[in-house]
């Protein structure tokens, strides 16, 4: 599949989380969002200007690109992966371990400071408390690290060949 046939495909089946994506439509179509991606910030430089100070400048094009392309690159990624027979959802596994770590955090968050109301020594908490939250911080860092590499793995692998689980071969 060529460059334009797949950024075609991917926008036409926007919708559609059934099915297979071939290894070239899935690829051309990241290359498509990062062009247009680095395209939309310069365009939001251009016209908006840059802070000398902080070197940041305000963005409104790029986020509106951004969400233009989400769920057409969500629903190829889903498709990919069905291509590779394994199911769509687990390409929401590592934004499930970021909800889940802030989840976490926040717990703690709130535990601590429950538990620092009831001991005399609310100073003694802090230590313990920064060792957990640094700790936690570190171990949801590798756990993700280690998910997206595990995707890309996925991501890349050739297509199953014949019939899966999720449709007959596209090739």
């Amino acid at each position: 599949m060529k460059f334009t046939d797949a950024v075609k495909t991917c926008f036409g089946n926007y919708l559609t989380f059934s099915g297979r994506a071939q290894r070239s439509e899935y690829w051309w179509f990241v290359l498509f969002v990062v062009l247009v991606s680095v395209i939309s910030a310069i365009l939001d430089s251009f016209l908006f200007g840059v802070d000398a100070e902080t070197g940041e400048g305000r963005q409104v094009i790029t986020p509106l690109v951004q969400l233009g392309v989400a769920l057409p690159m969500l629903a190829a990624g889903w498709r990919r992966l069905h291509d590779t027979g394994r199911p769509g959802w687990y390409l929401l596994l590592p934004l499930g371990l970021s909800v889940a770590s802030v989840v976490l955090l926040m717990s703690g968050v709130a535990a601590f400071s429950v538990l620092e109301q009831n001991v005399e020594n609310a100073d003694a908490l802090r230590g313990p408390a920064a060792f957990l939250g640094v700790g936690g911080l570190v171990t949801v860092w590798i756990l993700q690290l280690a998910l997206s590499i595990l995707m890309i793995w996925w991501l890349t692998r050739p297509s199953q060949k014949g019939e899966n689980d999720y449709e007959p071969s596209v090739t």
